[in-house]
């Protein structure tokens, strides 16, 4: 594995949404899905809002390989199950979320991204070699 550049970091956390695609149990990328993320540091973050209910975090948990699409980068991730074990980490997550998106979209659609289901089922986005 490999970090972020500070280059693509800025570029992401510049952009509105990310785009993200989980690779399938037969090796071949699904469909992208165009979905939220928060930066703290130099590590990325992503929620459902349906938890792990949702299509697009259910494909992630079949390789947990993927990848993303984002202020004109692209990358392979791997993604790595984060949940709310740790409060304070989730804590930082929403203010992250609250601080890229309050403003931009209704508060409702933020808040969404705040649950304790969404919270449950978040992934740290951790680039790959290509």
């Amino acid at each position: 594995m490999t970090d972020w550049t500070k280059d693509e970091l800025d570029a992401i956390e510049a952009a509105d949404e990310l785009e993200i695609a989980s690779i399938r149990e037969d090796g071949a990328l699904g469909a992208f899905t165009t979905i939220w993320v928060g930066r703290i540091g130099d590590d990325l973050y992503v929620r459902p809002v349906y938890g792990q209910k949702s299509g697009w975090f259910r494909g992630t948990q079949v390789r947990h390989e993927g990848r993303v699409q984002s202020g004109g980068i692209e990358r392979d991730v791997t993604f790595v199950d984060i949940g709310d074990a740790d409060s304070h980490l989730a804590d930082e997550i929403d203010r992250a979320y609250h601080t890229k998106y309050d403003g931009r979209y209704p508060a409702q659609y933020v808040d969404d991204c705040l649950t304790p289901q969404a919270r449950a089922a978040t992934l740290r986005l951790v680039p790959r070699d290509p």
